[in-house]
């Protein structure tokens, strides 16, 4: 994945923090990230990486600082719609009972608008599950349901891509056709991506930019490779 020819910031964080009674989680981060750029955020346990990627789309409130999206500082934004522009697949794929046409409808459903058979289909077709719209998710695979969660995610139409370690609980063959999932729909959707892994292979070879977290801080940021190796 390559960083596009551009200097507009789509996401921009400026001082952010979160402190939660004597603990700080995340302290005075400032980084930017340009439409169409692939930023992976790495660091060991504990590091604050996830506590990082919850306070961009407000699933956590921060204590300082805050985060603009496309130039507007988010405080400003409605949750559900902030949420909907910065979507967030997890490590864990969270899916509601049903069947898989019933989880990608859901959120174009909260906002009214009605997710046709075609669409389905076409999303499905995007995450390489072609004729699982009736499929009830209880008899899905690990590997199947992050599917479905990456293409539920779409389905809202997301500027930003935040994935939370989004292969770290699959299996070695599950995560690397997950990955190049990933890799191709970023890449075809042009889309701005936030990555956290401790992966630090994953981070190579999906993002064109590191952001490398100890204790809370940025440490090093900069060129994926040089970073990483630094």
């Amino acid at each position: 994945m390559n960083t596009l020819s551009t200097t507009n910031s789509v996401l921009r964080t400026e001082h952010l923090g979160r402190v939660v009674g004597d603990k700080t989680l995340v302290a005075d981060v400032t980084f930017r990230v340009r439409a169409g750029e692939v930023v992976a955020i790495v660091g060991p346990s504990g590091a604050g990486k996830s506590s990082l990627l919850r306070l961009l789309n407000r699933l956590d409130e921060p204590t300082s600082g805050t985060v603009f999206v496309e130039g507007a500082d988010y405080k400003q934004i409605p949750p559900q719609e902030l949420r909907r522009k910065l979507g967030m697949v997890t490590q864990r794929p969270f899916l509601f009972p049903g069947t898989v046409a019933d989880n990608l409808r859901y959120g174009p459903g909260q906002r009214g608008k009605t997710l046709t058979d075609a669409a389905v289909a076409d999303l499905l077709g995007k995450v390489g599950l072609n004729g699982y719209g009736s499929r009830n998710v209880a008899n899905l695979s690990g590997g199947e349901a992050q599917r479905v969660s990456v293409a539920r995610t779409l389905a809202n139409s997301p500027i930003v891509l935040l994935l939370d370690e989004p292969t770290s609980a699959l299996d070695e063959a599950s995560k690397l056709g997950v990955e190049g999932l990933l890799q191709d729909i970023v890449r075809d959707q042009q889309l701005t991506c936030v990555v956290v892994t401790h992966d630090v292979g994953q981070a190579a070879r999906l993002a064109a930019r590191a952001l490398v977290m100890e204790s809370g801080r940025i440490v090093r940021q900069g060129d994926v490779r040089e970073v990483l190796h630094a």
